[in-house]
């Protein structure tokens, strides 16, 4: 290890980092991103390895056993009751992510999951007057543990019990959420959300208003401002829609809501999170009747289509989407599945969350809370002899390990990665720890996509780059017209309405397989695959834009290249 990296980790921290090396659960290259990432973040060595997905949640926790020598614990073993913890206060148990087990034999006893921190052992000791003994169990155990034996809002700042102002603070709210003049302020602001197309509706407080923005064509915008002291109701109205615990407001919280707008059944996702004013509330809207799961619908060329249609048609392997948060991987896979869910399959999902219904298939929520993780489940449906196997998003090297066990043994398997190119999905795979030769065995197509937002078809103007913007994206001179954003009444005075697909698919070719097997960066395995005909972003936007579908600009604007 050198200098540098040893002196950003504890002598307890660079002595595990060794034996995670030495023991071969982390290779060189995820050494070196670890690196990296230490450098930039004053989190600890476990958080980041668990960020980036280098090690999943159960192999931590067997590393740090095996490294420390201390006992596991599992779930099941941890109280059922809240453990009085020697007069200390719960929030440091929270904070430090510690569960108090109770003092035995002249000694505490707790659960943790990151035996890695000192501070904690330290202050606790000292606190407690007693020397510790300790056990590891994963992060998702103790958060949940946490989560039941001491919620947050059990609590007063100074760590009292505050029942009875706490249910006075609810009976409250939910008076404020009842008021009449409440109840039809949420509706307009739904109502209003549905008639733009907007797919996502924000209500943030501030300390002068509470602002309402609407997310249409994959851009904000303002709405409108309400008196900040509607804030409190306006977003209890919405939590009690949702189901959500209105009494809460210092940790986030996700429901759903389905009301009906002009006779239609329309769900929302909730997601609420605390903010310096108040909460802060954003609502996806999921409209069935409004997503077409159809290839051509989201914009796929004859091209694309055959060759994913050529890659769902197999009967084993791999087939991943990739692409930032909203770039609409989910309605891609969705789309493939429907084209695949015929009788004769059993298709078995899982999801964070399940975003549309789609008949015939099983579908599964992401509940992490109670160990349902996309590793557990997928770990289950290998039991439920399925054939099509589809996983939200590919987060760690644990799910991506069974995903390639369940592509070797004869299923077909469809997934999400958060990378920013379809050549970097493979790099990022073999960060995670996955074996070249395998990887290169399993994986058929990789689709890289962005939205891009259609220039509105009234109001669209025809005109003709300049000669430096034709050199940098090497236009022919001969081309037809170009279009750009004009603006009317239709599409509310933006020039673009609706959203369409750029893709890039990169096919697993024997010579990308040989740059693999190499280890070359993702920047060689993308330049291979242009090679042999690979249309890259950029391109297949720039042949978007030239059939006036789309402007220079919003291609340039989603794919992020200074072409």
């Amino acid at each position: 290890m050198n200098a540098t990296y040893a002196a950003t980790l504890s002598e307890l921290e660079s002595r595990f980092l060794d034996h995670l090396g030495s023991r071969g659960r982390l290779n060189g290259i995820a050494l070196e991103r670890l690196q990296r990432l230490l450098d930039e973040t004053s989190d600890q060595l476990t958080a980041v390895v668990l960020k980036l997905g280098l090690l999943s949640e159960d192999d931590l926790a067997r590393a740090l056993v095996e490294f420390s020598g201390l006992p596991s614990l599992s779930r099941e073993q941890l109280p059922t009751e809240p453990v009085a913890a020697a007069h200390l206060n719960v929030s440091f148990f929270r904070a430090r992510e510690i569960v108090p087990l109770g003092v035995f034999d002249g000694r505490m006893h707790i659960a943790c999951w990151n035996s890695l921190d000192e501070y904690a052992v330290r202050a606790l000791e000292f606190a407690s007057g007693f020397p510790l003994a300790r056990f590891i169990a994963t992060r998702s155990t103790i958060q949940s543990a946490l989560d039941t034996l001491y919620p947050a809002q059990q609590t007063t700042p100074e760590g009292t019990a505050s029942g009875a102002h706490e249910d006075e603070e609810i009976d409250r709210l939910k008076d404020l959420a009842s008021e009449a003049p409440v109840i039809r302020l949420v509706q307009r602001v739904i109502n209003a959300a549905i008639a733009a197309k907007a797919s996502d509706i924000h209500l943030e407080p501030s300390s002068e208003a509470l602002h309402v923005r609407f997310r249409t064509d994959g851009l904000l915008r303002q709405i409108e401002q309400q008196p900040k002291e509607v804030g409190a109701s306006v977003i209890s109205r919405i939590k009690v829609m949702a189901g959500l615990n209105i009494a809460e407001r210092r940790l986030p919280q996700d429901g759903r809501i389905r009301v009906t707008v002009q006779g239609k059944d329309i769900d929302f996702r909730v997601a609420t999170s605390p903010t310096l004013h108040g909460e802060s509330v954003v609502l996806r809207i999921l409209d069935r009747d409004d997503i077409a799961l159809d290839f051509n619908a989201l914009g796929f060329d004859a091209g694309l289509q055959a060759t994913m249609r050529e890659a769902i048609a197999r009967p084993h392997g791999i087939i991943l989407v990739t692409g930032p948060t909203g770039s609409g991987k989910t309605t891609t896979l969705y789309a493939a599945l429907k084209e695949i869910n015929t009788p004769d399959r059993k298709i078995l999902t899982v999801e964070d969350p399940v975003e549309y219904v789609l008949e015939g298939v099983n579908q599964v929520p992401l509940r992490a809370q109670i160990g349902l993780t996309f590793a557990n489940a997928l770990r289950a449906f290998l039991r439920q002899d399925p054939d099509v196997l589809m996983v939200g998003e590919i987060r760690d090297r644990e799910t991506a390990e069974i995903a390639i066990q369940a592509a070797l043994t004869g299923h077909l398997l469809l997934s999400t990665l958060h990378t920013n190119s379809a050549a970097a999905a493979i790099t990022r795979l073999l960060d995670m720890g996955i074996d070249d030769y395998l990887l290169t065995s399993t994986l058929h197509v990789v689709l890289g996509q962005r939205l891009v937002r259609k220039l509105c078809a009234t109001c669209k103007v025809p005109y003709e780059p300049s000669e430096d913007v034709r050199a940098r994206l090497r236009a022919a001179a001969d081309s037809p017209s170009w279009y750009r954003a004009g603006g009317c009444a239709k599409c509310q005075g933006s020039g673009y309405k609706g959203r369409t697909t750029i893709v890039e698919a990169l096919l697993m070719t024997d010579a990308i397989r040989a740059k693999v097997l190499s280890r070359a960066d993702a920047n060689l395995i993308e330049n291979v695959a242009v090679e042999q005909g690979m249309r890259t972003l950029f391109q297949h936007g720039l042949e978007r834009a030239r059939a006036g579908d789309t402007s220079i600009e919003e291609v340039r604007r989603v794919s992020s290249l200074n072409n």
